[in-house]
């Protein structure tokens, strides 16, 4: 929470610089109050923004896979990256050799909100022989 708010003070210190110091350099002038609700606007807007990310952060998910667990990966682990488990996006880290995108994975660990995965050899990916 102390990085969004250093981070609107720092927004706000930023228009304000631009529009007292850069603007009335290049012969715009602003009117104060049409600063204040410049600024005012922003702060509004950085609160918003910081709840509901807040929210959204602060959200753990209902369930973590079980170890076993089949997916494919959604992005290059080399090692790290996201793989898909169900409908659901996980941070992951391959366990052995780097796993390209779409190809399939077994969880084989978890270490906080991180994924251990290797890649499920064996998957029926490859059309059967059977007529």
């Amino acid at each position: 929470m102390a990085y969004a708010i250093v981070t609107a003070v720092l927004e706000q210190v930023g228009v304000a610089a631009v529009a007292l110091w850069l603007l009335p350099r290049l012969g715009i002038q602003v009117p104060v109050w049409a600063l204040l609700i410049v600024m005012l606007g922003l702060g509004v807007y950085s609160y918003a923004v910081t709840v509901l990310n807040k929210k959204a952060l602060d959200k753990r998910p209902l369930s973590l896979p079980d170890i076993g667990s089949q997916g494919k990966v959604a992005t290059l682990l080399s090692p790290t990256g996201y793989v898909r488990i169900g409908n659901e996006l996980w941070q992951a880290s391959s366990t052995g050799p780097t796993i390209g995108a779409k190809e399939e994975i077994i969880v084989t660990a978890i270490e906080g909100m991180t994924l251990l995965v290797a890649p499920a050899h064996g998957s029926n990916d490859q059309p059967s022989d059977r007529a």
